[in-house]
């Protein structure tokens, strides 16, 4: 029986690049894992989890997909659970950004090992890019895929040096106009409704903080509108 993917995790597991052993990490119930194996994408997996009860779930699936030879359940934290040059690609999806960037950060020996990241965090995505682009990492995609009434990010990465050009790309990704257009469009509008929305609730509220938080969104508004101004044309 061939697994279906939800959207987002379909997004994901074709961005593995073919060929490539991977470390699934936060497997849930292994159904990424089971897919790149499916699918002829990857030869080996490593699904890893630090609950018991979602691993074993992952288990059985793989079990029951007559999988067990090629994907390979382990439990533990984060990037512990593999060892240096074990995998190509690491994938984390669906922790916050924040947790990824400290994930990332515990286990030099595996980033110097591994070719590449395929990242999806759930939120703090500006602050997982930054910590990317300052230890090392060069963002090669930024991805956006919409699943029910969300729009989420996948951020693609590799070790070397990442261009900053402009500070609103550590909100919006270095890439949104590789996007489809009209979802890169629905994604930057969203972004604008949420400065809008903060600006009209503060502007009249006095106070140091808030007149340097209302100076930072009128900003972050302004570049954003440029932003969309470019991807309509």
């Amino acid at each position: 029986m061939q697994i279906k993917l939800t959207p987002r995790l379909e997004k994901i597991a074709n961005l593995v690049k073919s060929n490539h052993s991977v470390a699934d990490i936060g497997t849930d119930h292994g159904y990424i894992a089971i897919y790149l194996i499916q699918n002829s994408i990857s030869p080996y997996v490593i699904a890893g989890d630090i609950n018991k009860k979602p691993l074993e779930s992952a288990r059985n699936n793989i079990k029951e997909m007559g999988l067990s030879q090629r994907i390979e359940t382990r439990l533990g934290s984060g990037l512990s659970v593999i060892k240096p040059g074990e995998v190509e690609t690491v994938i984390i999806a669906g922790m916050g950004g924040i947790l990824i960037g400290q994930l990332l950060q515990e286990a030099p020996e595996i980033i110097a090992t591994t070719k590449e990241f395929i990242l999806q965090p759930m939120q703090a995505q500006e602050e997982l890019r930054k910590y990317l682009v300052d230890n090392g990492f060069k963002i090669v995609k930024d991805v956006l895929v919409k699943e029910d009434h969300r729009i989420y990010e996948i951020i693609c990465a590799e070790k070397g040096q990442q261009e900053v050009i402009q500070e609103i790309q550590y909100e919006i990704g270095f890439y949104i106009d590789e996007n489809p257009r009209d979802l890169a469009i629905e994604f930057v509008e969203g972004r604008i409704n949420i400065y809008r929305n903060i600006i009209a609730d503060i502007k009249d509220i006095a106070g140091e903080r808030i007149n340097e938080k209302l100076g930072h969104c009128k900003q972050r508004l302004e570049a954003l509108e440029e932003v969309l101004i470019c991807l309509k044309k």
